[in-house]
């Protein structure tokens, strides 16, 4: 589960350099993807003569997938640009400080409550938050954050990538649910398939009986989203799953998700995120723009489904969205 107010920083990073090559990681959970895990692999650069840009990404499908959009859209611009996997925030975010990355797909609150954690101390995402449900506000308060550091996050867009919570179409149907909120109301007790941590996350199971009223039971430590856990739900034996907005394996488990309707969840909005100096000219923020305002929740959940069930390439994925959306350039 992604909880961007709890996150700690990972220490003793030394030796760790953006030199080092490696595979990258999949099959993680959604938090643990987002905060990463390792450090990574470049694919060559190509496209034309602007300039050349780095665009990184954070090795799980998704990020993989935002990267290709990201360097296909400003490749038609004119740009060079390659794509470098680094499966650890805490090891791009200073590389795109530092000019070795120039652009990154990234997500408002989680991004908001990294750099509020590295500005004011690890404690400040619990004491002093500056992400929330409410977009505008949590990007207000990333920008804030991001520019001492020579960072300029670009607008977000309408999709979002935050923990979601999903039950059986079975059980939704026969209980009258379609929301959160309807959940707490029905006064069912309800096991969440989750990883443990859900039981004292505050995005979890103590916001599901703070804000929704609802009666949990106990967390049935299955991950975050896991095949495991969204069987566990299907079968019956969990009522409740967390997963995220762009799971895009629900329908065959026979899942809906439940509308966050008191919008516990902060904004993870999707926007990209550039070095000020070397990547903040208007002409590329204008590029990227042009796919964020049209870019869904829908759109990633299917891009997501491409890859992993339809084992597609990010590349074509990528190509085939861009091109469908009259986004790139001919010639």
């Amino acid at each position: 589960m992604r909880s961007s107010s709890t996150r700690t920083l990972i220490a003793s990073l030394g030796a760790l350099t953006l030199g080092v090559v490696l595979t990258a990681c999949g099959g993680e959970s959604l938090e643990q993807s987002k905060e990463g895990t390792g450090t990574g692999s470049t694919t060559p650069a190509s496209g034309g003569a602007k300039g050349k840009l780095v665009v990184g990404a954070a090795g799980f499908t998704e990020s993989n997938v935002l990267a290709e959009l990201y360097a296909q859209l400003l490749r038609s611009e004119g740009y060079s640009t390659s794509i470098t996997t680094v499966n650890n925030r805490e090891l791009y975010e200073p590389a795109l400080e530092k000019g070795e990355i120039d652009v990154v797909p990234e997500y408002a609150a989680t991004l908001a409550e990294f750099l509020n954690a590295k500005v004011n101390g690890p404690k400040a995402p619990t004491d002093a938050p500056v992400a929330s449900s409410d977009v505008a506000s949590t990007v207000a308060g990333l920008e804030k954050l991001a520019g001492p550091l020579g960072l300029k996050a670009l607008p977000a867009g309408q999709a979002v990538d935050q923990n979601a919570f999903a039950v059986s179409r079975e059980f939704a149907e026969k209980n009258k649910l379609k929301t959160l909120s309807d959940l707490g109301a029905s006064g069912l007790k309800v096991k969440i398939a989750a990883g443990d941590e859900c039981a004292v996350r505050p995005f979890c199971a103590p916001g599901l009986k703070k804000t929704y009223g609802i009666d949990v039971s106990g967390v049935d430590p299955k991950g975050v989203g896991t095949p495991q856990a969204k069987q566990a739900v299907k079968d019956g034996v969990d009522q409740l799953v967390l997963t995220t907005t762009t799971d895009a394996t629900l329908e065959q488990y026979g899942l809906v998700l439940l509308e966050d309707d008191k919008k516990l969840q902060n904004a993870d909005n999707v926007l990209p995120v550039v070095n000020a100096k070397d990547a903040g000219a208007p002409e590329i923020a204008a590029a990227l723009d042009r796919l964020t305002k049209v870019l869904t929740t829908a759109d990633l959940a299917d891009l997501n489904r491409k890859v992993d069930a339809e084992r597609a390439k990010p590349a074509d994925v990528a190509k085939t969205y861009l091109e469908a959306k009259g986004l790139l350039k001919k010639g």
